[in-house]
């Protein structure tokens, strides 16, 4: 189930989800020398950026993947409005994340350090701004690091949320616990097994609920964060745990599947905020029939958006690291930059108007100056 996305035999910088449709066969990219250092997009908004990390243990629970692990632990990126602009950038990755995550993704030909000399635009340890900010809460799709995510997330946090990226271990290629013990991908050994998709959004959703008790106690600057505010974006698996979180724990208020296939069964009634963001295999009728069952449920505000020219990998930093790993994109896949400006900006817009109450003409209907951007069912025929 798990697959590699087809670029240049095996582009995405990362593996494609196991949880999501299939991706067709396309034209493959072109090996091209690779390019220097990759500095992420800057952020959009007003606020500078700084970012931390917490090492959280849940003991109440063992570890669903690693059967001599008696405590669920997990690690937590936090990016937030900061006090400071100056200050050392906080690396991407460790050049040991780099090297696994690669060999994972069965990508050569690079040094395997070479992702960890990406650089980023927010501040490490700088000491947060604000007061009363939202927060969200990021999860990244199967096999991947929440770093993967860091260009939307340091977006959000310099437009004024809290944002917390929580790192699944033994989900990912590689997650790195406290002591520099690193987590390997062991759920990777399973994927293929009947009810695999809906046992890991279980298991995130429970992740998150876990991270909401926690982070008031764990993070000096919790005081900042508005409670009564509070949304999950995922990618992938990490999609379609948002939904399992929404289903399972009322504090998250609102929540946003970028390509990802669904696995939570959503009750009856269920009226909280929801928005689908993905690439053309989920227009309706499309190779994943789950957003068409989803939308039925739904029965409040809800969106279902689609990108001409996305891939499943859009939606992460994927795109913006091809050039370092010596892959051009295959044809007629939607620019890197404007991928990422895309799902910036509305994610953004729908976060504004569920945890900010600002209105958003943008998510009414198509507009000129995103031609790119599909709303379906109506307007959303099959590709």
């Amino acid at each position: 189930m798990r697959q590699l996305l087809a670029v240049a035999a095996g582009l995405a910088v990362l593996a494609a989800s196991a949880c999501s449709a299939p991706t067709p066969p396309r034209p493959a990219g072109v090996a091209a020398t690779p390019t220097g250092p990759v500095t992420l997009p800057a952020p959009t908004g007003p606020h500078p950026v700084g970012t931390t990390a917490l090492y959280l243990k849940d003991t109440s629970r063992p570890d669903p993947w690693n059967l001599d692990a008696d405590a669920r632990e997990l690690k937590v990126t936090l990016w937030y409005p900061a006090e400071r602009r100056e200050g050392r950038r906080a690396p991407y990755m460790t050049p040991k994340e780099s090297e696994l995550l690669l060999k994972g993704a069965r990508i050569t030909g690079v040094p395997p350090d070479t992702l960890s000399r990406t650089r980023t635009n927010a501040v490490e340890d700088a000491g947060p701004a604000g007061r009363k900010l939202p927060l969200v809460v990021l999860s990244p799709g199967f096999t991947k690091p929440v770093s993967t995510l860091t260009s939307l997330a340091e977006d959000l946090a310099s437009r004024g949320y809290v944002v917390a990226g929580i790192d699944h271990p033994y989900e990912s290629y590689v997650t790195t616990l406290p002591g520099g013990r690193v987590a390997e991908c062991i759920a990777c050994d399973s994927d293929s097994d009947p009810g695999f998709g809906t046992g890991v959004v279980r298991g995130r959703a429970a992740d998150v609920s876990f991270v909401l008790d926690r982070l008031p106690s764990e993070w000096d600057g919790s005081g900042r964060i508005d409670r009564s505010r509070i949304a999950m974006v995922g990618q992938s698996i990490g999609g379609a745990g948002a939904m399992a979180a929404m289903v399972e724990d009322s504090r998250v208020r609102a929540g946003i599947d970028m390509d990802g296939t669904t696995y939570a069964r959503i009750p009856e009634g269920f009226s909280r905020p929801f928005m689908f963001i993905g690439a053309p295999q989920h227009v309706p009728g499309g190779r994943d029939t789950s957003w068409d069952r989803d939308w039925k449920l739904l029965t409040g505000w809800k969106r279902w958006i689609v990108l001409t020219g996305a891939d499943h990998q859009s939606f992460t930093d994927g795109p913006l690291l091809m050039g370092v790993l010596g892959v051009e994109p295959p044809y007629g896949a939607l620019d890197a930059a404007r991928a990422a400006e895309l799902t910036r900006t509305y994610v953004a817009a729908f976060l504004d108007r569920h945890l900010k109450s600002q209105r958003q003409p943008l998510l009414e209907g198509p507009s000129p100056s995103h031609p790119e951007v599909r709303f379906c069912p109506e307007a959303c025929g099959r590709s």
